[in-house]
């Protein structure tokens, strides 16, 4: 046996169907299109989601309300988080760089601090929002919050 002899398993090779090569071949005419019809065409295609002139699914179903292109998404943390991490990490000022450090918050998320909970350390604290509540708490226990 060499390269010469080789070819491939009995069976395993189809010949492809040679459709619109005339009537006398079989496959002539409407060259397995069936008649007529849209389909039948030269240059047919079907737009994504066309259901044969039945309405779409994305026409029949219901849509309202209003998505703001320029709204601002943040990742709220609140008070009672900001005592934890205070007194887990033992430090006396947080900032978006220190939460990114330690895994509270993802790159690139904007923070919010928010008034739920009690706060009794004394903690300088720089993010992108506060609530008008978390604001005044943090002032109050002698702390600074600072909008970056």
């Amino acid at each position: 046996m060499d390269l010469s002899n080789l070819k491939p398993a009995k069976g395993s090779v189809k010949k492809s169907k040679r459709i619109g090569r005339g009537q006398g071949s079989g496959k002539g005419g409407t060259s397995t299109k069936g008649t007529k019809g849209q389909q039948s065409r030269t240059g047919y295609s079907r737009k994504i989601g066309f259901e044969g002139g039945q309405m779409p699914l994305q026409r029949r179903i219901p849509k309202f309300g209003f998505r703001n292109p320029n709204r601002v998404e943040y990742t709220g943390l609140n008070l009672d988080r900001l005592q934890e991490i205070a007194e887990k990490h033992k430090v006396d000022a947080i900032d978006v760089d220190f939460l990114y450090a330690n895994r509270y918050i993802q790159k690139g998320e904007k923070v919010k601090i928010l008034g739920r909970g009690e706060l009794t350390a004394k903690l300088n604290v720089k993010v992108h929002a506060f609530s008008s509540s978390a604001k005044s708490m943090i002032e109050e226990k002698g702390g600074v919050a600072e909008t970056v």
